[in-house]
């Protein structure tokens, strides 16, 4: 049975209306299947699909990147990856079921693949926490990440979290420290990683292992700090107000391509990746490959610094680049001339003040 959102009501009647159609059992027996109505039909579907689509807003694409039906993590391991290997536990405590990990094979190449497990049913919500990880999770990925590192073993991530778990027993076990450790594991890799933002990308839970040379989202998912339910409650006291939170937020693929928070976004089938898995599994696939292909020539150490420099530019107009005048490793401010000027005058603003203050001051004893 298929789920369907608030705004996809005519969606659901034209097609309750196909299925009607292509039954051959009509109110006077076995009757003609009237295929050129289904046609018809199907063809103002794809029209109805392509509008709505086409214009929504940052709510609606949260609405369709929690949707009951899109592909989850471990759909996108089975459809991707050959001779995948599960491996489980931290070492520590216990196994997280919320995060799915092991090596597998991508093109005939060995890669370390993490991923965010909502589950399919309820039962699987239940047992995968709703894709929320508890420490040990964390600190499963940090092994494997590691491990990984050592063998020189690219890592792919596939996001999708409302976050990282808030209850007791995880504070308890030290879910902050985990997801710093986590987040200072992936900037210290010396081997690509890539995330793939599949659905949500909440909070720190996403950043935790979305730390990576290559973020990519879905078209229809989300990346944020928080909810915007959640936010709305904080701003305005009131979660009705999730719309505007959405908006405010710039949560969805375009805004953070635009914003540069992002690397790339991989366009969904009409209606949503639900609505066509093995082709969006396919995109997938092609955008893994081609981008750890671009990371083939690198060495360690510029593997590293692509990671740092991609970061540290977030926000700035150029961002920073090695300066040989500093020490190993260090790093200077490169932007435009203007930019340049203007810090350059902030920096010294008293001193330029007291020397317009000493020129207008000769000024007037000149014309005295």
């Amino acid at each position: 049975m298929k789920n369907y959102l608030d705004f996809e009501k005519e969606i659901k009647a034209l097609e309750l209306e196909v299925e009607n159609l292509k039954s051959p059992f009509g109110s006077e027996g076995i009757s003609e299947v009237d295929t050129s109505k289904i046609k018809n039909t199907q063809q103002e579907i794809n029209q109805k699909l392509e509008e709505i689509y086409s214009n929504l807003n940052s709510w609606q694409r949260t609405q369709v990147a929690r949707h009951e039906d899109r592909p989850k993590a471990n759909f996108y391991i089975k459809k991707i990856f050959s001779q995948f290997t599960l491996l489980s536990g931290d070492r520590y405590y216990g196994d997280d079921k919320s995060v799915t990990a092991g090596f597998g094979l991508i093109d005939n190449k060995s890669v370390l693949i993490i991923g965010q497990e909502k589950g399919e049913d309820l039962n699987s919500r239940i047992e995968r926490n709703f894709g929320m990880m508890r420490p040990e999770g964390y600190r499963k990925c940090i092994r494997l990440m590691k491990l990984a590192d050592r063998f020189q073993i690219p890592i792919i991530s596939f996001i999708d979290t409302p976050g990282a778990y808030p209850g007791l027993g995880a504070e308890q076990r030290g879910q902050a420290s985990a997801i710093a450790n986590s987040i200072e594991c992936c900037m210290s890799l010396t081997v690509p990683n890539i995330s793939i933002i599949i659905g949500e990308g909440g909070s720190g839970g996403a950043i935790a292992l979305a730390s990576s040379n290559k973020v990519i989202m879905l078209e229809n998912s989300i990346y944020s700090v928080i909810s915007p339910e959640g936010c709305a409650s904080i701003l305005w006291r009131d979660p009705s107000k999730s719309l505007e939170a959405a908006e405010a937020m710039k949560l969805t693929a375009k805004d953070l391509l635009k914003l540069k928070i992002i690397d790339e976004v991989i366009p969904e089938p009409l209606g949503g990746a639900h609505r066509d898995p093995d082709s969006i599994a396919a995109d997938i696939k092609h955008s893994i490959i081609k981008n750890l292909k671009n990371f083939e020539n690198f060495d360690r150490d510029e593997i590293y610094d692509h990671r740092k420099t991609k970061f540290l530019q977030i926000g700035r107009d150029q961002g920073f680049s090695k300066s040989s005048n500093l020490s190993e490793g260090g790093l200077s401010y490169k932007g435009t001339g203007i930019t340049k000027a203007k810090i350059h005058i902030d920096n010294y603003k008293y001193l330029y003040g007291g020397l317009v203050l000493v020129m207008i001051a000769s000024l007037i004893a000149l014309l005295s």
